[in-house]
């Protein structure tokens, strides 16, 4: 990314919570003539922030030249080569995302192997809200929590799934098929206070552990052993917030060593603590209150 002479655009805003949401946000701003391109790791959105401005957006398979205004986005996926040309000064706010974490929200939503549509221009008003509310998030030192950003990272994550991505009518060879998938899932819910054995997933698969592993770790994002950690989390932090129960007897029923164990996972994957976990879901929490004019609906 640079201006015409070479510079570098201004940063004004990075934001990326503790944890593993696989989600970073960055607010840039270019001055004068602008120019960025890349072949990325990682899925791009891009937001427009200035008022109207005459961009040009490039993909392999060609260009369009638009007037962008404020919430106009653009989909770069991972391994696409892309670019855009600026011929005026322009606020751009982009939000990256790890193919992995995708990859897993599609097979959680029921579609497996889902690929990110890539697209030059358009609206989502409910994917832009969310950008700006982890854009403002982050300029303010994360005020309703690491937790609460990671849940509208999520949320974002979901909304790209349901709205930008097309299914494939069949597993591709060498990836898991949904029906597959359900079956591990429901195995390992019903086993969840059990130590569970890869050897047992592959074999309920139908495949070796070694091939099992290759082939589960394409289609979900991560590894057999860390989805078994994922569902055992999704559980236990549906346990905390229910109020019931201590944390000692939520880390046992959910298969883990003890309530220090349970804390680790939560705060790597999470990055809060437990207690911080006991709270409303993020559609009843009432955010503090976040103004930035820049930021303003178009």
């Amino acid at each position: 990314m640079a201006h015409e002479d070479g510079a570098s655009p201004t940063p004004l805003s990075v934001s990326r919570a503790p944890g593993e949401s696989g989600v970073s946000v960055l607010r840039l701003r270019f001055p004068g003539d602008a120019y960025y391109g890349a072949t990325l790791r990682q899925h791009f959105i891009r937001f427009q922030m200035s008022p109207q401005v005459r961009l040009e957006s490039a993909l392999v398979w060609g260009a369009v030249r638009q007037d962008a205004t404020v919430g106009s986005f653009a989909i770069y996926p991972a391994g696409i080569e892309c670019g855009v040309e600026v011929k005026e000064s322009v606020d751009a706010l982009i939000v990256a995302i790890n193919p992995d974490r995708l990859a897993l929200a599609a097979a959680e939503s029921s579609a497996l192997g889902a690929r990110l549509t890539e697209r030059l221009s358009g609206y989502d008003e409910a994917l832009f809200d969310l950008a700006r509310n982890l854009a403002l998030e982050g300029a303010a030192d994360y005020p309703n929590g690491a937790h609460y950003w990671n849940d509208v990272a999520i949320s974002f994550i979901d909304g790209l799934v349901t709205r930008h991505t097309s299914a494939q009518a069949k597993a591709p060879r060498g990836m898991l098929s949904k029906t597959a998938l359900d079956r591990l899932t429901e195995y390992i819910f019903a086993h969840i206070d059990e130590q569970i054995e890869v050897a047992a997933l592959a074999k309920i698969a139908g495949r070796s552990p070694f091939h099992f592993c290759r082939v589960f770790s394409r289609s979900v994002g991560m590894s057999p052993h860390r989805y078994v950690v994922h569902l055992r989390l999704q559980r236990a932090i549906e346990l905390v917030r229910d109020g019931r129960f201590g944390f000692a007897e939520i880390a046992a029923s959910t298969g883990f060593a003890d309530q220090s164990h349970l804390s680790r996972w939560v705060r790597r994957v999470h990055g809060v603590s437990l207690k911080q976990l006991v709270r409303p879901p993020i559609g009843d929490q009432n955010s503090k209150n976040l103004h930035d004019p820049s930021l303003s609906p178009r």
